[in-house]
Formats: structure tokens, sequence, C-alpha cells
């Protein structure tokens, strides 16, 4: 239990610092193309991250209890997503719970697009608050804190949606092959 504990802190942290490195590189360039400043670029692409980072911590947190929620239906279900989630319960033990024509659930989350879109919608929305208060706190320039309040999260928007969806992936290629593997062994 405590091993399943420290894999899934580590994870998320390695999802974090994924996040983190990828919001500072398109912050930098971003920043510098709409003040033409290296300097105020570079502060701008050094300080919104971290405030991002951290808002995006949350976001995700509260994205997670969200999906969670709406692929629960019922206690049973309750207890077998999160079983699942942290891969104690096998494709193997939910086809016996579910029967044999069942394949198992995939409770890799979110699973919709309308879901995709609205986490997505989410999240450029309190990305481009904290661009513009971080922005404005920096240059003390509303004209260019708006501008990169709106264009910087746009950005971010695109490779936020791509950095979840590879994550995504991520989550899904482990679980095939936890899933393989148990099949061998079973």
């Amino acid at each position: 239990m405590v091993a399943l504990i420290l894999q899934t802190a580590r994870k998320l942290a390695l999802k974090i610092a994924s996040y983190g490195v990828m919001h500072l590189i398109v912050a930098i360039i971003v920043a510098f193309a709409i003040t033409r400043d290296i300097r105020l670029a570079l502060a701008v692409g050094m300080v919104e991250p971290f405030f991002q980072t951290i808002a995006y911590t949350i976001h995700d947190r509260v994205w997670h209890v969200i999906e969670k929620r709406r692929t629960a239906s019922g206690l049973e279900e309750t207890a077998e997503a999160v079983s699942s989630r942290l891969g104690i319960m096998s494709p193997q033990e939910q086809m016996r719970v579910h029967g044999h024509h069942h394949h198992g659930h995939s409770h890799a989350l979110p699973s919709s697009f309308k879901q995709v879109a609205f986490k997505t919608v989410t999240y450029g929305l309190m990305h481009f608050t904290v661009a513009v208060c971080v922005a404005f706190a920096l240059t003390h320039n509303l004209r260019a804190a708006l501008t990169i309040g709106i264009v910087e999260p746009l950005v971010q928007t695109v490779f936020f949606t791509l950095h979840d969806r590879i994550w995504i992936r991520i989550d899904t290629r482990k679980a095939t092959e936890t899933a393989r593997v148990e099949h061998r062994i079973a």
C-alpha cells in the first residue's frame, strides 16, 4: 500500500513538473513576442508559470474529483473506480464481477469530448485570470497585461490540451501493460 501511494505521488509530481516546464517555455516565448523586452519576458516567463502551476495543481485535483464522481454510479462502482485507478482491481477481476462478456471498465479520466472541452475551457479562464494579474503586477501596463493575458493563455490552452492527452495516453499504456503482465501470470 505504501509503494502504491509513493508511486501515485511520484506520477503526480512528474505530471506537475512536466506541466511547469512546458508552461515556462511557452510563457517566455509569448511574453517576448508581445513586449520585445527579454528581461521582462524572462520575468513574466519565470513568475507567471510558478503561479499557474499552483493554479493548475488545484484545477487538476478539482477535476479529478469531478471526473471520479461522474464515473461513479453507486457504492460498488465507486469502489471499483478507485480500485481500478489505483491499480488494485485487475481487468480479470472486473470481468469476474461484471460477467464474462464485460471487458472491464476504463476509468481513464476524462472520457467524453464534452468533459475534455469543459475542462479545457475552465483551464483557459483560470489561466487568463492568473496571467493578467501577474503580467500587470510585473509590467504596470494594463494594455500589455491584457494582451499577455489573452494571447498567452490561448497558446497555453492548446499546449495544456496536448499535455493532458499525453498523460491520458501514458496512463492507458501503463494500464494495458499491467493487464498484459497480469494476464500472463494468471
